[in-house]
């Protein structure tokens, strides 16, 4: 058999084998046939498919109405020659049938976008390592002005690199960077030192030129509800709360944990989805867990039915659909083919939230596609109230460094990049049509009557434009409003757009600790920080009903450097010790970390009647002040407690992990104390006390 014929043949051969494993595409009007939901209510329709859209991965609508989708055509890897090919499309129902006939390229050759949010008469654009602002000056729809924001982010892993971009009601601009390290500098102020933000997200205002470090460390998805709180998505954990929030969580770097990002799920991993696992995944998996059995792991690893590729939690705050989807979070699973919904509770007695499923979904998902080809890596919600789901239709969308190249042979990572689907769910029955609610050209008293609109996005366009505007000829309104509309909403949007115009006087922010919304009432506390004379006022909120005030006036306390501070704080241990929320915001600032608030407590006799929760402050407490290894206050901090007690090896034990974790150097004198620790430490202890007596541990890892 000559070369030629022989290359043919494993040509068909691994052409056989690939049509084994993998099965074809459909066609957007096959796959439609392919969806399943659990309520007979909805259904699914074409919003937008190719050649109109390819590889989309995010659609918003910008304030006049205009749908615009990121694509993202060099996933998982850019091309070896340096092209980009990363887009922004302008789509366009020229013919007003509600599905998209047309598309502009908004912009084009980006080094792989994954998010945009509308931005004053533009695009703010994540494409890392920068942050872009895009913007059409001259009608024909493409951008003609491009300025670098912000630069210095992780570029390498596209999986992992900055994207959902949020405008939120307080008026910063909120983005995921997966916890990667970087440098960020605003080129807005060159001479302005680079911020770090290795370990969290972060946020920005470009109204007022901040940006600063975040706390969480979401991945692709980021929920908004109508109050603010941030819901993250992160691949295996489809839905995480992080109760602090950054500049908090970062008012000194000696805390025992950083991890704040807390999983809400009552229900994770399991998952219902209606497609076989690929062949990979079930190769790997069985291979893995092969490897376990012989290691003698107690590990087990699942091909299927459980979350491994969410993407893109949406909350959805329209009215639309059916009262009970109202308030949820929606998430699709890439690698399960499907779209979970979830429904938040609030925790009780606690500053945070429990995610579970629906009534409908207790064995099944909100949607399920039999397409292995499903990929809703996004969904979104439009000014009509639809909820989009963004199909990035690939056959593979698992990045290649995670399967063993035996396995990869046969796989081509880029087909179906030529594909790209947005589907519409809706009421059975509706005929919605383009809603397009040209905002730019209302004037403020007409955006401030949009404050007290149903639908979530409605109420941020308006409050944005509104800061656009700077027109102060709304302040009146915009009082009276916070003062006496009885819609939570509107007083929480009034509230803010006068802080965004610069108008929130003390007055006012007193006048809201009295709102009967616990929401708008956390906000005035954080926002009562700016003026001292409201201190009383906070001290006060930290027995707030609310554990959502509560815990916010205990961070707002803390901003102060006071001995009331102290005091105030210490109180708030005594009646919440047990929640580590409020252990991590009472040691997350000075006052709350200061021997003065262990003195206080300890007279008190708090620590007599010891609990597990106390332990845990006592170590955590320890922690820091070892981390912190101000001179002689580690040896006081030992001395507060009776020698040998309980209470003393606990702090003890957090002082050791402090001090080795941050690597410091225990002076001469610290040592000898060190070594009379020795006899009552447990082997962990111990070990880490002889660490430090023969070490120099500022020289060692």
């Amino acid at each position: 058999m000559n070369a030629p014929t022989k290359l043919s043949l494993l040509v068909l051969i691994g052409m056989s084998l690939s049509c084994g494993h993998y099965t074809d595409s459909l066609t957007a009007e096959e796959a439609l046939k392919s969806f399943t939901l659990s309520d007979d209510r909805l259904t699914v329709d074409i919003f937008a498919t190719e050649p109109q859209v390819l590889d989309p991965v995010e659609m918003v609508f910008d304030e006049e109405g205009n749908a615009f989708v990121v694509e993202m055509p060099d996933y998982p890897s850019k091309p070896e020659d340096g092209t980009l090919n990363g887009a922004i499309r302008l789509l366009r129902d020229t013919n007003r049938d509600g599905r998209i006939d047309s598309a502009v390229i908004f912009a084009e050759h980006l080094s792989e976008a994954t998010s945009i949010l509308p931005w004053e008469g533009g695009l703010l654009v994540a494409a890392a390592p920068d942050i872009l602002f895009l913007k059409d000056t001259t009608g024909d729809f493409r951008a003609d002005v491009k300025e670098v924001l912000f630069t210095g982010f992780f570029a390498s892993n596209s999986e992992a690199q900055i994207t959902n971009l949020h405008y939120n009601v307080d008026n910063w601009i909120y983005a995921s960077n997966c916890g990667q390290a970087g440098e960020i500098k605003f080129l807005r102020t060159p001479k302005a030192p680079p911020i770090s933000i290795k370990g969290g997200d972060f946020r920005f205002r470009l109204d007022k030129g901040k940006f600063e470090i975040e706390s969480s460390s979401g991945q692709f998805g980021m929920a908004v509800d109508d109050w603010g709180n941030r819901f993250f998505t992160e691949n295996s954990i489809h839905i995480q709360h992080a109760s602090i929030a950054g500049r908090y969580l970062y008012r000194h770097g000696f805390l025992p944990s950083y991890d704040v990002a807390l999983n809400i799920s009552d229900h994770d991993p399991e998952m219902f989805q209606q497609t076989p696992p690929p062949y990979w995944r079930k190769e790997r998996t069985k291979r893995r867990n092969e490897q376990f059995a012989e290691a003698k792991l107690d590990r087990h690893e699942y091909a299927e039915d459980h979350f491994t590729g969410a993407s893109g939690g949406t909350f959805y705050g329209a009215d639309l659909l059916p009262k009970e989807y109202q308030g949820s979070i929606f998430t699709g699973e890439v690698a399960g083919n499907l779209v979970h919904r979830d429904i938040l509770t609030l925790a009780p007695n606690s500053p945070t939230f429990i995610a579970k499923r629906g009534d409908k979904e207790k064995d099944k998902e909100f949607l399920v596609s039999s397409d292995p080809w499903f990929r809703p890596v996004q969904l979104s919600v439009g000014p009509d109230g639809i909820l989009y789901m963004i199909d990035m239709y690939r056959q593979h969308i698992e990045t290649p460094t995670a399967i063993p190249e035996d396995l990869k042979e046969e796989m081509d990572f880029f087909k179906g990049s030529q594909l790209g689907r947005i589907y519409r769910i809706i009421p059975k029955g509706a005929k919605p049509t383009p809603v397009q609610p040209r905002l730019r050209s209302k004037s403020a008293a007409e955006l401030v009557a949009l404050l007290a609109h149903p639908q979530q996005w409605w109420r941020l366009q308006a409050q944005r434009l509104l800061l656009e505007k700077q027109d102060k000829s709304v302040l009146a309104s915009l009082k009276e409003i916070l003062l006496k509309d009885t819609n939570p909403h509107a007083r929480l949007h009034a509230f803010f757009t006068l802080e965004g115009l610069n108008a929130l006087e003390e007055n006012t922010v007193a006048e809201a600790f009295k709102d009967n919304q616990p929401e708008i009432r956390a906000y005035a506390v954080a926002e009562a920080e700016r003026f001292p004379a409201l201190f009383d006022q906070i001290v006060a909120a930290t027995k707030d009903a609310s554990p959502k005030v509560a815990f916010q006036a205990c961070l707002s306390v803390g901003q102060f450097g006071t001995p009331q501070s102290t005091e105030a704080l210490a109180s708030i241990l005594e009646k919440q010790v047990s929640d580590k929320w409020f252990r991590m915001g009472v040691l997350s600032s000075e006052a709350g970390a200061s021997l003065g608030l262990l003195k206080g407590l300890q007279q008190k006799n708090f620590f007599q009647q010891i609990t597990p929760a106390k332990n845990e402050f006592l170590e955590e407490f320890g922690h820091v002040i070892g981390a912190r290894n101000r001179k002689g206050e580690i040896t006081e901090l030992f001395g507060i407690f009776e020698e040998g007690s309980d209470s003393q090896i606990w702090v003890v034990k957090g002082a050791i992990r402090g001090m080795k974790k941050l690597k410091v150097e225990p002076e001469d004198s610290l040592k000898e104390v060190l070594k009379k620790q020795v006899a009552k430490a447990d082997s962990t202890t111990k070990a880490n006390i002889e660490f430090l007596i023969s070490s120099n541990t500022s020289k060692n890892p």
